[in-house]
């Protein structure tokens, strides 16, 4: 147990960073916030210490971590559950896009037994799993509200920190995607898969608009792919064409893009600059520059006005790819209802309204980039956009000029703004919530993000390319908690299997694997390259008549009925008969000892067989050094005092970084197979 708010004294202050006069004039303040609270409970003292500003985004870190872990020093998870620290008002709850539905419908659907939008929230969900065409009626009339003259996109160059941020009204965009249109219907055949690999500029996005506007298919493609990778997609969705760029801008370096696109054999390229208006590098003879190619509508009378082409509803919009670590990845189709799945969660999960700003640095490579492109456009919102690195100051700058009220994010992505200071004297207190997605959330990492802006919830989203969405996320209608998800997502249903795929009652905190109910709006019914009842459905359950749908999370339900991911079903572990996850292990190893930059987790048998040993792999933060058998004692006995007592760290391995995939989830299988070879390497020394 830690120390409780009331001992907080002028000393612990200036360890954290005050001077002794700003820390007499803090603790005066602190103390009156502690004794204007409702009652004891460190909930209701949290809550008054936020509603008070007694703690600014310009203090120290330190003193951050040092005033909620006070407040909750007492506090037991394993019979509260996680500690809160963001809770919803009656009033602000009434006012969101959710709320308001909720408000017109709700006495009329769950009668009596509607009594507001948080009381009565989890009954709403409910009652959307089991009346999925309602809600989907309801919504559905609430989505797209623009005039022509509002804004669409903002966006910045990076190097430019200190202009205006650029603007592109509806009507703009509208009429730059329908001239790209012209010119794609002048360049291919209507149906044809055409590929996008390039950062997500303003640029890309009204190409990725186009193909789907005038009825073909993008096909989505990282810019961090290597050739192999490239040529990989192309094969596996039959790629007519690409764009791309001549090369990419990186902390003043220039990375050759388009020369690692021509590696690849695509039948054509389409070349932007992407710097100035003319590309820098000699094209292949079918090859077009971006120029030449929007002339190609140049003899029309009315190049900006486009005719879409409608399709029905399961033609295919989008081919995007799993990160796929053995063999071909696998292609996953979006058809015209998964952009409607993205923004109707968007809208309801993250309440996205007319006039919000939504900033998510991300590539059309991955889900998140059409994700945000109709989270965006479907609600209302203007989305914004940074051409240059999210990890600089430059970012930061952008989200304060640009009016950010959204932020998005992956974890990695705030430790390194964290651990780096670099978002420092920035103002972020526009944004009323932020969204974390992709990897497990840090719980300190999120208490640095959410205290940018005075503390505004962060909206965790957990699902997955081929859901089109979330199935678990955090919700403006319930206390949140650092790290966890609160509800499952509107319509969909799952249950919490256990080690014989028997659910677990939906009350119970328990671990298990995730066994999703089949029917899901705008997920999946086919892969173009792999069979999808084998992937998602064979040896899975049958629960109320119903064939689960595989996903592979391992998550955790909390007491309070929170859910905390605790990684893949692939990388659970079992240490000494007891099942556990990578993720619970590092969660534990990464607040060990102040060297860790991050740890991952694995377990592997002893050559001459036995029970599992388990091996953590650490990353230490610039200028530490430590030794891996000392970081061994610190690890065991803290995994030992907060997991369990029968648990011990066989090997240390200290590592400059870990193999990841392209979407940046750490490659567990391969450190696992790296122990495996050194471990034979040592029993013939």
């Amino acid at each position: 147990m830690g120390m409780r708010v009331a001992e907080v004294g002028v000393g612990e202050l200036v360890k954290a960073g005050l001077s002794m006069e700003e820390a007499q004039e803090f603790k005066r303040i602190l103390k009156a916030a502690v004794g204007g609270a409702r009652g004891s409970d460190p909930s209701e003292v949290w809550c008054e210490v936020v509603a008070r500003r007694v703690l600014s985004p310009s203090h120290p870190h330190g003193l951050h971590q040092l005033v909620f872990h006070s407040v909750y020093a007492e506090w037991d998870e394993s019979t509260r559950g996680p500690p809160l620290y963001w809770f919803p008002s009656l009033y602000e709850s009434k006012h969101t896009n959710l709320g308001r539905l909720m408000e017109t419908y709700g006495p009329r659907l769950l009668g009596l037994s509607y009594k507001d939008p948080i009381t009565s929230h989890s009954l709403f969900q409910k009652f959307s799993v089991q009346n999925p065409e309602v809600y989907w009626s309801m919504v559905l009339k609430e989505l797209s509200k623009k005039h022509d003259n509002s804004l669409a996109v903002v966006w910045r160059d990076k190097g430019n920190d200190d202009s205006p941020v650029n603007q592109m009204t509806l009507k703009e965009l509208r009429e730059q995607v329908m001239l790209v249109a012209n010119a794609l219907d002048a360049t291919f055949t209507k149906g044809d898969a055409i590929a996008i690999d390039m950062p997500m500029t303003v640029y890309a996005v009204i190409i990725y608009l186009a193909i789907v506007l005038a009825g073909f298919v993008v096909v989505s493609i990282a810019d961090s792919f290597a050739a192999k990778e490239i040529t990989t997609r192309l094969r596996v969705s039959k790629a007519k064409g690409i764009f791309t760029q001549d090369f990419i801008v990186r902390r003043g370096r220039k990375f050759p893009l388009y020369s690692r696109v021509v590696e690849a054999a695509p039948h054509k390229v389409i070349l932007l600059p992407a710097i100035g208006k003319d590309v820098n590098v000699q094209l292949r003879e079918q090859d077009l520059s971006w120029k030449d190619f929007l002339s190609r509508a140049d003899h029309l009378p009315r190049p900006n006005y486009y005719s879409p082409v409608y399709q029905p509803i399961d033609a295919v919009t989008n081919i995007l790819f799993s990160s796929g670590t053995t063999g071909d990845p696998k292609a996953i189709p979006w058809t015209q209802v998964s952009p409607i799945r993205s923004a109707a969660d968007a809208w309801a999960q993250s309440n996205i309204q007319v006039g919000d700003v939504l900033c998510w640095p991300t590539n059309l490579g991955w889900m998140m980039g059409p994700f945000i492109i109709y989270a965006s456009f479907l609600t209302g919102a203007a989305l914004a956009l940074y051409h240059g690195s999210p990890l600089d100051r430059g970012f930061g700058k952008f989200v304060q000029d640009a009016g950010v009220t959204i932020l998005g994010t992956v974890p990695s992505l705030v430790k390194t703004w964290k651990n780096t200071g670099c978002m420092e004297g920035l103002d972020w207190t526009k944004i009323k919530s932020f969204a974390s997605t992709g990897e497990t959330s840090n719980v300190d990492d999120d208490l640095w993000l959410s205290s940018r802006a005075h503390y505004k919830p962060i909206i965790e989203c957990c699902g997955g390319t081929e859901l089109a969405s979330s199935y678990i996320q955090g919700s403006m209608f319930q206390p949140q908690a650092f790290g966890a998800f609160s509800s499952t997502a509107m319509t969909t249903g799952f249950v919490i299997l256990d080690e014989n795929g028997v659910p677990y009652p939906d009350d119970q905190p328990c671990v298990g694997e995730v066994g999703l109910f089949p029917l899901i709006m705008g997920a999946t019914d086919r892969l173009l390259n792999a069979d999808h009842e084998e992937v998602y459905f064979k040896g899975m359950p049958i629960y109320k008549g119903m064939h689960l749908r595989k996903h592979g999370d391992i998550i955790k339900r909390t007491v309070g009925g929170y859910f905390v991911v605790q990684g893949r079903a692939d990388d659970t572990m079992n240490l000494g008969g007891i099942k556990t996850s990578s993720v619970e292990i590092e969660r534990v190893c990464d607040k060990a000892d102040e060297s860790i930059l991050e740890s991952a987790a694995i377990s592997t048998a002893p050559l001459n067989g036995g029970p599992e040993m388990l091996v953590v792999f650490v990353v230490l933060k610039k200028g530490y050094n430590c030794e891996p058998d000392e970081l061994k004692m610190k690890f065991s006995k803290a995994i030992q005092r907060n997991l369990n007592p029968l648990f011990k760290v066989s090997f240390v391995k200290i590592v400059p970084e870990f193999p990841r995939t392209a979407s940046n989830k750490i490659l567990r299988r391969v450190l696992r197979d790296q122990i495996k070879h050194e471990l034979s390497v040592w029993s013939r020394i």
